[in-house]
This record gives C-alpha cells, structure tokens and sequence, in this order.
C-alpha cells in the first residue's frame, strides 16, 4: 500500500483554518486529503486532482467516508487554473504537489514504472492514456535526443554509453518491456558484471547504493509525462489562484524537481510577493525513513503569499 510522506509536517505548513479551500494537486491515494478531512471534517473544501482515474477511484471511496467537503477531479495540476474556473472558484486558501510516484503505480498499474517487473514500456500517468510512451522514445528517437534525456532528466553519468546500446539493440529487436531495456542499461553501465546482466536483472546489488536502470527509469518517466514543466506550470499557475496568506506546500523527491520549486518560491520572495515559511527544506525523521524508505529522499518547502 502507498504511505504518503511528511503528512503531519504538510498539515501543518497548509496551516488550514475553518471556510478554507484546499486544493489536493497530487492527489493519488489521498494520504494527505485523508488526513486533512480527518481533522476538518466538512469544515475545509477538498478539491482533489490526478491524472489517473484508478487513483481517483480509490481516492474518493476513502474520502466519501470522512467528508462531503471534497470534489475530485481528473486533470493535471499544471491546468489548476482551468479546474478552478469550471468550478467557479476564482480563489483557494492552500495547495499540496506531492511529486512522488504513488507505490500503486508502481507496483498494480503495470505501465512500466518499476525496473523490479517485466511490464510494457508505457510509463504514462494514466491507464489508457494517449501520446508518447517510453516505448516510443526507445525505438524511434535518435541517439542523441536518448542521451539528452537520460543526461538531463535523470543525471545519469553513463548517458552516452547507454544510448548508445539502446541504439544497437533495437536494430536486432525493438524494445518492449522494461527488463529489455534494464538489460541494455546495465550492459552499457556494468559491462563487467555478470551477475546484473543475466536473465531476469535483479531489482537492488549490494555493491550499488542504487540500481544501475534507476536513473534511466526516472529520465524516461519525467520526459514521457512533461513533469519537468508541468511543474512549472502549476507553480506559475497554482501561485495565482493563491489567495493572500494562502499557503503552498510542495514535496519533491529529486533534484530537479526541488532545484525548481526552490528557484520560483526564492523569486516570488525578492519581488515581495510571498514570503518563505520554510527556510530550508523539511525532511523525514529518521523514525519515518525506517518505516517508509521513500521518505528519505523527500524535501518539504512551504510558501505564503502576501
């Protein structure tokens, strides 16, 4: 089951007060939400967002239970602006991006998110949705546009090398599943290592602090899904539907994503619109790192406008 991170310390920087309305960006298992409709009951609006239906679904049978103060919808918080409108809501007192992956699309959604099972190479947010797929990315575009990704959104050193073998391979067979292309990675990267390149890639190697594919599985999930500027988006966006003393809670997972978050709050602070609650980014206690390893890389930042 998903365990949603820093929940007390995402409450607490909502700073949540009786009449408000609290946007839910991230929705998925509705870990935050819950707990929000657990301490507010009716008296705090929800309006819940995600791109995956099944999320949604799963979400609103938990929430139905707590409050009939939540409205969910299906969408990406980079459209915040435009769910608003439809709802005739010109104004919200908090917003929450939690920007990890949910452990449910990683473990049921069997869209290729997880190099620990042999899946198809989707990678989309939403079961069923259309546009480009890893899949595409592996067997159609160039080497360099490879390299590009896989260096940029996912930081990987043996990019070139990589790319490279993702190139050879397809020629003989194109990529398919996910333990195609974790096979190619770690023969580009562990050329040497023979107990990571044989039949089915074991998911962790006690020489490796992490998987060898694990870079690659982020580049091509953050590229497949845009999530680089639809988080741009939703900060510009969400940030304007922001009412004064509104507060923005944003958890990130990687570097990319926090050396964003970290960029725009800092900017809103010098042009003396908004004001940072959080001087440094919140981290997990090490209490909750031990009961839910997620948490470790998580880094909380909260925001108020003025």
């Amino acid at each position: 089951m998903h365990k949603s991170v820093l929940v007390r310390e995402a409450i607490e920087g909502l700073n949540l007060k009786e009449g408000d309305i609290f946007v839910d960006g991230t929705l998925g298992s509705a870990g935050h939400s819950a707990e929000v409709a657990k301490r507010f009951g009716d008296e705090v609006e929800i309006i819940g967002l995600d791109r995956d239906i099944e999320a949604l679904e799963r979400s609103g049978e938990k929430l139905r239970t707590l409050t009939a103060a939540a409205t969910l919808k299906l969408g990406s918080f980079r459209n915040i602006d435009t769910v608003l409108a439809d709802l005739g809501i010109s104004q919200v007192n908090a917003i929450l991006l939690d920007l990890g992956l949910s452990s449910d699309q990683i473990e049921v959604s069997g869209r290729g998110f997880t190099f620990q099972k042999d899946e198809p190479l989707k990678m989309t947010m939403s079961k069923g949705e259309e546009g480009l797929t890893a899949e595409t990315i592996l067997n159609t575009w160039d080497e360099e546009s490879i390299e590009l990704i896989l260096r940029g959104f996912g930081e990987e050193k043996y990019s070139r090398k990589i790319a490279a073998e993702i190139v050879r391979r397809r020629e003989d067979k194109p990529f398919e599943t996910t333990f195609d292309l974790v096979r190619a990675v770690v023969a580009a990267a562990r050329p040497n290592d023979r107990t990571l390149s044989v039949g089915q890639v074991p998911a962790s190697h006690k020489r490796f602090k992490i998987h060898p594919a694990t870079r690659t599985f982020q580049a091509l999930r953050i590229a497949v899904n845009e999530e680089l500027t639809a988080l741009e988006e939703g900060l510009e966006k969400g940030f304007e539907v922001l009412a004064p003393q509104g507060r923005f809670v944003v958890i990130s997972f990687h570097s990319l994503e926090d050396r964003i978050v970290k960029n725009f709050f800092r900017d809103r602070v010098k042009e003396d619109k908004a004001q940072a609650v959080t001087k440094k980014p919140v981290v997990a206690s090490e209490e909750e790192e031990q009961e839910n390893p997620r948490a470790r890389s998580a880094k909380l930042r909260v925001l108020e406008k003025l």
